[in-house]
Order: C-alpha cells, then sequence, then structure tokens
C-alpha cells in the first residue's frame, strides 16, 4: 500500500509542482488559432527573441510554412536563422553546454509548452517579469517566483515595478507581499500593443504544441454528421428486419 501512494505521489508531482507556483490570477489569453495572420506575428516574435535560446525541435519550418500559408522563400529569408534547409527543424544555434554555463540551465524546449503550461499561464507569465535587482539579471517575475530567464521582450514592454500590499500570517506577523506590478518605463509598445504582442506569440506556442488540431477539430464534425446520419440509417434498417418479430 505505501509503495502505491508514494507511486501516486511520484506521478503528481510536477502537477504539485506548477500548482505551487501560482495563487496568481492568470488572464485570459483569448488567442485565435485561425487567425492565419496573428500565427505569422507570433511566429516572426518567436524565431526574433525566443528561438535564440529556446529551442523548438519538434517543429518544422516548412511545416509551418504550410499551415501558416507563408511562402517557403519568406520563410527562408525572414524566419530562418539556424536552419539550412526548409526542411530542417527549428534548433537553436547556441551549444546546451554553453546556454547552461551562461544560464545556469539550459533553457527548455518550447514546441509543447502551450500544453505543458497552458496558454493562459504563458500570457500572464510574459506580461508580468518585474524589477528585482536581487535576481542575476534583474526582474522577477509574478506568475514564476525567482525564474532564471531574463525579460527579453523588455524594448517592446518596457520596465514595470512591483506593487506590495501588507498580509499578516497565522501568527499575526506582517510581510510584504507582491500583488501586481505597473509600468514606470515605456517600451516601444503601448500596453495595448504588447498584450497582442503576446497574445500572437501565444497563439504561435499553442499552434506548435499541436500544429493538427484544427484539422482534427474540423474532421471531427464531419465524423459526428456521419455518425449521425448512419444512426438513422441504421435504426430504420433494425426496424425494417425485425417488424415481424413478434
Amino acid at each position: 500500500m505505501k509503495k502505491q501512494l508514494l507511486a501516486i505521489l511520484l506521478l503528481l508531482m510536477p502537477v504539485l509542482a506548477l500548482a505551487s507556483e501560482g495563487n496568481v490570477h492568470l488572464d485570459k489569453a483569448n488567442i485565435d488559432p485561425n487567425n492565419k495572420q496573428s500565427l505569422q506575428r507570433g511566429a516572426r516574435t518567436f524565431v526574433n527573441y525566443c528561438l535564440s535560446c529556446h529551442s523548438a525541435a519538434f517543429q518544422r519550418y516548412n511545416r509551418l510554412a504550410r499551415d501558416l500559408d507563408i511562402s517557403e522563400d519568406d520563410v527562408i529569408e525572414n524566419l530562418m536563422f539556424t536552419g539550412e534547409k526548409i526542411g530542417d527543424h527549428m534548433t537553436v544555434a547556441a551549444k546546451k553546454v554553453d546556454l547552461k554555463n551562461w544560464f545556469g540551465a539550459a533553457p527548455p524546449d518550447l514546441t509543447l509548452v502551450a500544453r505543458v503550461r497552458g496558454v493562459d499561464w504563458l500570457y500572464t507569465y510574459l506580461r508580468t517579469f518585474y524589477i528585482d535587482e536581487s535576481r542575476p539579471f534583474g526582474v522577477n517575475n509574478l506568475v514564476f517566483h525567482n525564474v532564471g530567464m531574463p525579460h527579453v521582450l523588455w524594448q517592446l514592454q518596457g520596465w514595470q515595478k512591483p506593487v506590495y500590499k501588507t498580509v499578516t500570517d497565522d501568527e499575526g506577523h506582517e510581510h510584504q507581499m507582491v500583488e501586481g506590478v505597473e509600468l514606470v518605463q515605456a517600451g516601444s509598445q503601448s500596453p495595448a500593443e504588447y498584450d497582442q504582442t503576446v497574445r500572437d506569440l501565444v497563439n504561435f506556442l499553442a499552434y506548435m504544441a499541436e500544429p493538427i488540431k484544427q484539422e482534427r477539430q474540423r474532421l471531427g464534425v464531419w465524423v459526428l454528421l456521419f455518425l449521425a446520419v448512419f444512426f438513422v440509417i441504421a435504426y430504420l434498417l433494425k426496424k425494417e428486419y425485425w417488424k415481424d418479430v413478434h
């Protein structure tokens, strides 16, 4: 019995770890997987700001071109900085050992991050970096406390500072807790523009996590319609066969 309980706890550890990160309210991403323009903008942001450290090793450039309605020539010219051929995977040029030395741990592959974290988590995470001089890169995050990643989109968003509130624990001691962030130095984009940039990026990450999702859902509608029609035919056939059986 003890071994079974231990096995269950080990299976639940990743879920518990995710739950422990956030008592933070997650904003709705409200992405639109059918918006090809949004996906194209998200792909551009991903290769310009993320792909230098984070790979998408299960995504091919030619698949991206086909699904996002981008010509292969445009992909080669504007989106390919690490691959040599259109059929290559989206890998990073830097070596993992170098990335580990620079950041303390190799940045994770982002192909499936939207399925692991969820789109609302990613949307909130990318918008809630704030200044924290005690951290190695000078920033912290409202959703992912003590994150080891720099704020790579700071030029777009600008800089935010934490907003604190005083809380009292069970023993009556008061503590300062970060409850939100506020913009103190504007970036090149307005807050609304930056939110849209992040939404486009999250939309692209969600596409990469399951490229076949839209096609699967489209086919699923036709399958359900076929089954509904087939049910009617099968029911009428059954009545015809059994009408003389008493």
